[in-house]
């Protein structure tokens, strides 16, 4: 499983996801203008990132399934 592309790509997408809600938490945490400018295009990012992410993971137990 570890060498096949799809998964790899799947987790990154995983921890891409990951990493942006930590950065929206973190100014979150922290308040102060950051937060104001840039909380909720963060969230639309993590949203779209995390769509993608399920479909990537929906796609590799698709595949996986056939095979």
């Amino acid at each position: 499983m570890l060498s096949d592309p799809l998964f790899i790509v799947a987790a990154i997408a995983c921890l891409g996801v990951l990493v942006i809600l930590m950065i929206g938490i973190g100014g979150f945490a922290r308040g102060g203008d950051f937060n104001r400018k840039h909380a909720n295009r963060l969230m639309r990012w993590r949203i779209y990132a995390q769509f993608g992410a399920v479909v990537l993971i929906l796609i590799f137990v698709l595949v996986r399934r056939m095979a």
